[in-house]
C-alpha cells in the first residue's frame, strides 16, 4: 500500500511540473508548434480539459490550469497524510 500512494504521489508532482511547464511554454509558443508544447499538452490535457468545460470563460485568462494546480495539490496532501 505504501509503494501505491508513494507512486500516486509522484505521479501527482509530474503532473504538476507538466503543468507548469505547458503554462510557460505557452507564452514562448502560444501555437503550439514546438514538439516539446506538443507533448505537454498530450500529458496534461486529461487533467485541464474536464476543468476547462466547467469553468466561466474569462476572456483570454484561462484558469484551467491554475485550479488543475490546485486540485492536484489538494490531491497530494491527501495521499502525503494517508502514509
Amino acid at each position: 500500500m505504501d509503494f501505491l500512494v508513494r507512486f500516486l504521489a509522484t505521479l501527482i508532482q509530474v503532473l504538476q511540473f507538466a503543468i507548469l511547464g505547458r503554462v510557460i511554454l505557452s507564452w514562448v509558443d502560444p501555437t503550439g508548434q514546438y514538439k516539446v508544447s506538443q507533448v505537454l499538452q498530450e500529458i496534461t490535457e486529461p487533467v485541464i480539459g474536464p476543468i476547462r468545460k466547467v469553468l466561466p470563460r474569462m476572456g483570454m485568462l484561462d484558469l484551467s490550469p491554475l485550479i488543475a494546480l490546485l486540485l492536484l495539490n489538494v490531491l497530494q496532501v491527501v495521499f502525503r497524510s494517508a502514509s
